[in-house]
């Protein structure tokens, strides 16, 4: 899957939330022979995460990250309401996530995707059927993302078959650092 070289001259964005744990279906990954495992990203580090980020990303233009200084992003990913999930396929990292908790008790599911060659397997249901797991499991009230028409085809129907919903819809003028 590679994403249209052409950028929209509008940015779409997306804000979807769950605010019940029973609107939540999960799904596994495709394949149940293939050996997946999910770890806490305990002791966050500032290359590997880039590292995630620009393999998960890239394609769809993600740059906020890249362009932070690298001592303000370690101080975010660091932050004790951060969490971040690694999702490994026979060994290879093949995607993360990061949740962001506030005190309202919503948890943003801040960061989210697959590495390229995992695209298209399955892998991302079971990787975004974790997150939510995970927010709940700590205790959200409200789980909330955002997606906008720059990102994967498949994203946007991906949160709304979880049972996210779309509460906003807003649309700009695409930002420069996107071109």
């Amino acid at each position: 899957m590679t994403p249209d070289s052409r950028v929209p001259e509008t940015l779409i964005t997306w804000y979807l939330h769950m605010t019940d744990p029973a609107q939540f279906m999960p799904a596994g990954p495709a394949d149940a022979d293939d050996d997946v495992v999910m770890l806490a990203l305990r002791q966050p580090d500032v290359r590997y995460y880039k590292f995630l980020y620009t393999a998960v990303g890239e394609a769809w233009r993600w740059r906020d990250r890249i362009l932070m200084p690298e001592d303000e992003l370690a101080g975010l990913i660091a932050r004790p309401n951060v969490s971040i999930h690694v999702m490994y396929v026979r060994g290879a990292p093949a995607g993360y996530f990061e949740l962001v908790s506030a005190p309202d008790k919503s948890t943003e599911l801040a960061y989210f995707g697959l590495r390229p060659g995992f695209v298209g397997r399955g892998y991302g249901r079971a990787l975004l059927s974790a997150a939510i797991a995970r927010a709940w499991d700590e205790g959200a009230g409200r789980i909330w993302v955002h997606t906008c028409n720059l990102d994967a085809p498949g994203a946007l129907p991906n949160y709304q078959k979880r049972g996210f919903v779309i509460y906003d819809t807003i649309e700009e003028q695409m930002p420069e650092r996107y071109l």
